[in-house]
Protein backbone atom coordinates (compact mmCIF):
# COMPACT_ATOMS: atom_id res chain seq x y z
CA UNK A 1 0.00 0.00 0.00
CA UNK A 2 1.42 3.38 -1.03
CA UNK A 3 1.59 6.49 1.11
CA UNK A 4 -1.26 8.00 -0.92
CA UNK A 5 -3.69 5.11 -0.62
CA UNK A 6 -3.06 4.43 3.08
CA UNK A 7 -4.97 7.49 4.39
CA UNK A 8 -7.84 6.71 2.04
CA UNK A 9 -8.05 3.13 3.26
CA UNK A 10 -7.96 4.29 6.87
CA UNK A 11 -10.73 6.85 6.21
CA UNK A 12 -12.87 4.21 4.48
CA UNK A 13 -12.35 1.83 7.41
CA UNK A 14 -13.29 4.56 9.87
CA UNK A 15 -16.41 5.37 7.84
CA UNK A 16 -17.37 1.68 7.83
CA UNK A 17 -16.88 1.50 11.59
CA UNK A 18 -19.12 4.54 12.09
CA UNK A 19 -21.89 2.96 10.01
CA UNK A 20 -21.65 -0.31 11.95
CA UNK A 21 -21.68 1.59 15.24
CA UNK A 22 -24.74 3.62 14.17
CA UNK A 23 -26.62 0.46 13.20
CA UNK A 24 -25.65 -1.22 16.47
CA UNK A 25 -26.73 1.77 18.54
CA UNK A 26 -30.00 2.08 16.64
CA UNK A 27 -30.84 -1.58 17.20
CA UNK A 28 -30.05 -1.23 20.92
CA UNK A 29 -32.46 1.70 21.23
CA UNK A 30 -35.08 -0.14 19.19
CA UNK A 31 -34.81 -3.13 21.53
CA UNK A 32 -35.21 -0.82 24.51
CA UNK A 33 -38.44 0.57 23.02
CA UNK A 34 -39.77 -2.91 22.24
CA UNK A 35 -39.09 -4.01 25.82
CA UNK A 36 -41.12 -1.01 26.97
CA UNK A 37 -44.03 -2.23 24.85
CA UNK A 38 -43.76 -5.67 26.40
CA UNK A 39 -43.79 -4.19 29.90
CA UNK A 40 -46.82 -2.02 29.10
CA UNK A 41 -48.97 -4.43 27.05
CA UNK A 42 -52.08 -2.28 27.38
CA UNK A 43 -50.39 0.27 25.10
CA UNK A 44 -50.20 -2.33 22.34
CA UNK A 45 -53.74 -3.52 23.05
CA UNK A 46 -55.27 -0.06 22.79
CA UNK A 47 -53.23 0.78 19.69
CA UNK A 48 -54.85 -2.21 17.95
CA UNK A 49 -58.39 -1.41 19.08
CA UNK A 50 -58.58 1.75 16.97
CA UNK A 51 -57.98 0.04 13.60
CA UNK A 52 -60.41 -2.72 14.58
CA UNK A 53 -63.07 -0.07 15.20
CA UNK A 54 -62.31 1.53 11.84
CA UNK A 55 -62.62 -1.82 10.03
CA UNK A 56 -65.99 -2.63 11.59
CA UNK A 57 -67.35 0.89 11.24
CA UNK A 58 -66.45 1.38 7.59
CA UNK A 59 -67.30 -2.19 6.63
CA UNK A 60 -70.83 -2.15 8.02
CA UNK A 61 -71.75 1.55 8.27
CA UNK A 62 -70.40 2.91 4.99
CA UNK A 63 -70.16 -0.25 2.91
CA UNK A 64 -73.70 -0.01 1.60
CA UNK A 65 -73.17 3.58 0.49
CA UNK A 66 -69.71 3.28 -1.05
CA UNK A 67 -70.16 -0.18 -2.59
CA UNK A 68 -72.25 0.95 -5.61
CA UNK A 69 -69.56 3.44 -6.66
CA UNK A 70 -66.89 0.73 -6.98
CA UNK A 71 -65.95 -0.98 -10.26
CA UNK A 72 -68.01 -4.07 -11.12
CA UNK A 73 -66.81 -7.20 -9.35
CA UNK A 74 -64.98 -5.33 -6.56
CA UNK A 75 -66.47 -5.76 -3.11
CA UNK A 76 -66.17 -2.96 -0.61
CA UNK A 77 -64.29 -5.10 1.92
CA UNK A 78 -61.61 -5.88 -0.69
CA UNK A 79 -61.40 -2.17 -1.49
CA UNK A 80 -61.36 -1.17 2.17
CA UNK A 81 -58.76 -3.45 3.77
CA UNK A 82 -55.74 -2.12 1.81
CA UNK A 83 -56.81 1.38 2.85
CA UNK A 84 -57.12 0.24 6.46
CA UNK A 85 -53.56 -1.12 6.28
CA UNK A 86 -52.28 2.29 5.20
CA UNK A 87 -54.45 4.14 7.74
CA UNK A 88 -53.13 1.86 10.50
CA UNK A 89 -49.54 2.61 9.52
CA UNK A 90 -50.18 6.36 9.51
CA UNK A 91 -51.99 6.44 12.85
CA UNK A 92 -49.39 4.11 14.35
CA UNK A 93 -46.60 6.48 13.36
CA UNK A 94 -48.11 9.04 15.71
CA UNK A 95 -46.66 6.91 18.53
CA UNK A 96 -43.23 8.05 17.37
CA UNK A 97 -44.08 11.66 18.19
CA UNK A 98 -45.56 10.74 21.56
CA UNK A 99 -42.69 8.41 22.51
CA UNK A 100 -39.95 10.90 21.64
CA UNK A 101 -41.78 13.73 23.40
CA UNK A 102 -42.15 11.53 26.49
CA UNK A 103 -38.43 10.71 26.46
CA UNK A 104 -37.65 14.42 26.26
CA UNK A 105 -39.99 15.28 29.10
CA UNK A 106 -38.58 12.60 31.41
CA UNK A 107 -34.98 13.62 30.76
CA UNK A 108 -34.01 10.39 29.00
CA UNK A 109 -32.74 12.33 25.98
CA UNK A 110 -30.09 14.01 28.13
CA UNK A 111 -28.90 10.59 29.29
CA UNK A 112 -28.70 9.39 25.68
CA UNK A 113 -26.74 12.48 24.74
CA UNK A 114 -24.18 11.80 27.47
CA UNK A 115 -23.51 8.31 26.10
CA UNK A 116 -20.91 7.56 23.39
CA UNK A 117 -23.51 6.73 20.76
CA UNK A 118 -24.54 8.00 17.34
CA UNK A 119 -26.88 10.99 17.46
CA UNK A 120 -29.19 9.42 14.88
CA UNK A 121 -29.49 6.15 16.87
CA UNK A 122 -32.28 7.49 19.11
CA UNK A 123 -34.44 8.33 16.10
CA UNK A 124 -33.51 5.20 14.15
CA UNK A 125 -34.29 3.06 17.19
CA UNK A 126 -37.66 4.69 17.78
CA UNK A 127 -38.77 4.42 14.13
CA UNK A 128 -37.52 0.83 13.89
CA UNK A 129 -39.43 -0.18 17.02
CA UNK A 130 -42.59 1.40 15.63
CA UNK A 131 -41.99 -0.51 12.39
CA UNK A 132 -41.90 -3.76 14.37
CA UNK A 133 -45.15 -2.80 16.10
CA UNK A 134 -46.73 -2.15 12.69
CA UNK A 135 -45.84 -5.69 11.63
CA UNK A 136 -47.98 -7.05 14.45
CA UNK A 137 -50.87 -4.66 13.82
CA UNK A 138 -50.97 -5.31 10.06
CA UNK A 139 -50.95 -9.06 10.71
CA UNK A 140 -53.89 -8.61 13.07
CA UNK A 141 -55.75 -6.47 10.53
CA UNK A 142 -55.19 -9.16 7.90
CA UNK A 143 -56.76 -11.79 10.13
CA UNK A 144 -59.73 -9.52 10.89
CA UNK A 145 -60.12 -8.72 7.21
CA UNK A 146 -60.27 -12.39 6.28
CA UNK A 147 -62.90 -12.92 8.96
CA UNK A 148 -64.99 -10.12 7.39
CA UNK A 149 -64.74 -11.49 3.85
CA UNK A 150 -61.51 -9.95 2.54
CA UNK A 151 -59.79 -12.09 -0.09
CA UNK A 152 -56.50 -11.97 -2.02
CA UNK A 153 -57.05 -11.90 -5.79
CA UNK A 154 -53.52 -11.48 -7.18
CA UNK A 155 -51.59 -14.15 -5.29
CA UNK A 156 -49.80 -14.40 -1.99
CA UNK A 157 -46.52 -12.90 -3.23
CA UNK A 158 -48.26 -9.78 -4.52
CA UNK A 159 -50.10 -9.47 -1.22
CA UNK A 160 -46.84 -9.76 0.74
CA UNK A 161 -45.39 -7.09 -1.52
CA UNK A 162 -48.32 -4.87 -0.58
CA UNK A 163 -47.68 -5.51 3.13
CA UNK A 164 -44.02 -4.55 2.70
CA UNK A 165 -45.13 -1.38 0.94
CA UNK A 166 -47.39 -0.53 3.89
CA UNK A 167 -44.56 -1.11 6.37
CA UNK A 168 -42.18 1.04 4.32
CA UNK A 169 -44.76 3.82 4.28
CA UNK A 170 -45.30 3.55 8.03
CA UNK A 171 -41.54 3.78 8.57
CA UNK A 172 -41.36 6.91 6.39
CA UNK A 173 -44.28 8.55 8.19
CA UNK A 174 -42.61 7.86 11.53
CA UNK A 175 -39.87 10.30 10.55
CA UNK A 176 -42.44 13.06 10.03
CA UNK A 177 -43.86 12.51 13.49
CA UNK A 178 -40.39 12.20 14.99
CA UNK A 179 -39.88 15.82 13.93
CA UNK A 180 -43.27 16.73 15.42
CA UNK A 181 -42.44 15.08 18.76
CA UNK A 182 -39.03 16.71 18.99
CA UNK A 183 -40.39 20.11 17.99
CA UNK A 184 -43.12 20.28 20.65
CA UNK A 185 -41.36 18.46 23.50
CA UNK A 186 -44.25 17.01 25.54
CA UNK A 187 -46.55 14.04 24.82
CA UNK A 188 -49.90 15.83 25.18
CA UNK A 189 -48.93 18.55 22.74
CA UNK A 190 -47.36 15.96 20.41
CA UNK A 191 -50.63 14.04 20.20
CA UNK A 192 -52.60 17.23 19.59
CA UNK A 193 -50.12 18.47 16.98
CA UNK A 194 -49.96 15.14 15.14
CA UNK A 195 -53.66 14.87 14.39
CA UNK A 196 -53.93 17.96 12.14
CA UNK A 197 -51.08 16.50 10.10
CA UNK A 198 -52.45 13.00 9.67
CA UNK A 199 -56.21 13.70 9.47
CA UNK A 200 -56.19 15.42 6.04
CA UNK A 201 -53.81 12.82 4.66
CA UNK A 202 -55.94 9.88 5.80
CA UNK A 203 -59.51 11.09 5.40
CA UNK A 204 -58.98 13.14 2.23
CA UNK A 205 -57.57 10.13 0.40
CA UNK A 206 -58.61 7.00 -1.43
CA UNK A 207 -58.10 4.86 1.67
CA UNK A 208 -61.83 4.46 2.37
CA UNK A 209 -63.73 5.75 -0.66
CA UNK A 210 -63.03 6.21 -4.39
CA UNK A 211 -61.58 9.62 -5.15
CA UNK A 212 -64.14 10.26 -7.90
CA UNK A 213 -66.89 10.51 -5.28
CA UNK A 214 -65.24 13.61 -3.75
CA UNK A 215 -65.81 17.22 -4.83
CA UNK A 216 -63.66 18.23 -7.78
CA UNK A 217 -61.48 20.62 -5.79
CA UNK A 218 -60.66 17.88 -3.28
CA UNK A 219 -59.87 15.25 -5.90
CA UNK A 220 -56.71 17.08 -6.95
CA UNK A 221 -55.29 16.88 -3.43
CA UNK A 222 -56.53 13.32 -2.87
CA UNK A 223 -54.92 12.05 -6.07
CA UNK A 224 -51.52 13.60 -5.37
CA UNK A 225 -50.69 12.75 -1.78
CA UNK A 226 -48.79 9.80 -0.27
CA UNK A 227 -51.67 8.03 1.49
CA UNK A 228 -53.70 7.75 -1.71
CA UNK A 229 -50.67 6.71 -3.74
CA UNK A 230 -49.74 3.99 -1.26
CA UNK A 231 -53.32 2.77 -0.78
CA UNK A 232 -53.78 2.57 -4.54
CA UNK A 233 -50.55 0.62 -5.00
CA UNK A 234 -51.45 -1.87 -2.25
CA UNK A 235 -54.98 -2.20 -3.63
CA UNK A 236 -53.69 -3.06 -7.09
CA UNK A 237 -51.30 -5.63 -5.62
CA UNK A 238 -54.22 -7.24 -3.76
CA UNK A 239 -56.89 -7.04 -6.47
CA UNK A 240 -54.65 -7.51 -9.49
CA UNK A 241 -53.64 -5.30 -12.37
CA UNK A 242 -50.58 -3.43 -13.64
CA UNK A 243 -48.96 -2.25 -10.41
CA UNK A 244 -45.46 -1.17 -11.47
CA UNK A 245 -46.16 2.54 -11.87
CA UNK A 246 -48.24 2.77 -8.69
CA UNK A 247 -45.61 0.92 -6.64
CA UNK A 248 -42.78 3.13 -7.86
CA UNK A 249 -44.82 6.25 -7.11
CA UNK A 250 -45.46 5.02 -3.57
CA UNK A 251 -41.79 4.18 -3.06
CA UNK A 252 -40.80 7.59 -4.40
CA UNK A 253 -42.99 9.21 -1.73
CA UNK A 254 -41.33 7.06 0.95
CA UNK A 255 -37.85 7.98 -0.23
CA UNK A 256 -38.70 11.68 -0.44
CA UNK A 257 -40.22 11.74 3.06
CA UNK A 258 -37.21 10.01 4.64
CA UNK A 259 -34.75 12.17 2.67
CA UNK A 260 -36.39 15.34 4.00
CA UNK A 261 -37.44 14.42 7.53
CA UNK A 262 -34.60 12.13 8.68
CA UNK A 263 -31.96 14.90 8.52
CA UNK A 264 -34.52 17.35 9.90
CA UNK A 265 -35.21 14.99 12.80
CA UNK A 266 -31.50 14.68 13.60
CA UNK A 267 -31.22 18.49 13.53
CA UNK A 268 -34.15 18.88 15.90
CA UNK A 269 -32.68 16.21 18.17
CA UNK A 270 -29.35 18.00 18.43
CA UNK A 271 -31.11 21.31 18.97
CA UNK A 272 -33.55 19.95 21.58
CA UNK A 273 -31.02 18.22 23.79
Amino acid sequence: MTATTAPRAFAARQQGNRIVATVRDGLAVAWRNLIALRRVPRLLVFSTIQPLVFVLMFRYVFGGVVGPSLPPGVSYVDFLIPGIFVQTAVFGSMNTAIGLATDMQTGLMERFRSLPMARSAVLVGRTTADLARNVFVVALMTAVGFALGFRIHAGVLAFLGGVLLVLAFGFAMSWIFAVVGLAVGDPETAQAAAFPVLAPLVFASSAFIPVQTMPGWLQTFANHQPVSQTAQAVRILVLGGPATTAVWQALAWDAAIVAVFAPLGVWFYRRAV
